[in-house]
């Protein structure tokens, strides 16, 4: 409820000052999924937020969650920190829940905003690993441009990417490094698409 209130009262604003189309709406499953998506700043998480009015549950740097105001507001919002230095147990597990319940999970898989002239940086195993435990497909979605004030931007949504062919299989490095070749390509397919 807190994060439909949230969504309700930011969403008129921010569209006015950020107008985006999206595109591939029907591409979103209407059970459990996990969002992928390039991320060029912190205003990411408003655009997503904005543009797919189902509740995300945001994996965030546990840096973000340091201030005990903004812990308070960010888990309300159902964000779920996670230290991006090792392998953190609490975080995945709380991500395995998330998608117990048939929700969104929504993840950054380059790890980090991207501030250089690549279109996509290495995809991280994270988002793989958590898909082939919890059975649930990946959607990948690509958004055109950096948010900036009165700009038009796009959000594309691609078709799920089902990782039933991986189900019981060992999470070994090579497997998830498959997995994460494959998102990515689908990720730049959805960037080329743009521009068509």
């Amino acid at each position: 409820m807190f994060y439909k209130i949230i969504q309700i009262i930011v969403w008129p604003f921010y569209r006015l000052f950020h107008p985006i189309k999206l595109i591939g709406k029907k591409n979103l499953p209407k059970g459990k999924a996990i969002l992928i998506c390039n991320h060029y700043s912190n205003s990411d998480v408003v655009v997503l937020g904005t543009t797919i009015f189902r509740k995300q549950h945001f994996l965030g740097k546990k840096e973000l969650f340091k201030n005990k105001f903004n812990s308070w507001f960010l888990k309300k919002m159902g964000a779920i920190p996670i230290d991006r230095n090792a392998v953190d147990l609490k975080a995945i597990k709380s991500c395995l829940n998330v998608l117990k319940k048939d929700k969104l999970l929504t993840i950054f898989p380059e790890g980090t905003r991207n501030k250089t002239e690549e279109a996509l940086l290495e995809i991280k195993n994270g988002a793989g690993m958590i898909a082939v435990k919890s059975g649930a497909p990946i959607v990948p979605l690509w958004l055109e441009k950096k948010p900036k004030a009165f700009r038009r931007n796009k959000l594309i949504i691609g078709e799920p990417i089902s990782m039933e062919e991986y189900a019981g299989q060992k999470l070994s490095n090579e497997l998830l490094d498959k997995i994460g070749d494959l998102l990515t390509k689908k990720m730049l397919s959805l960037k080329d698409s743009l521009k068509k």
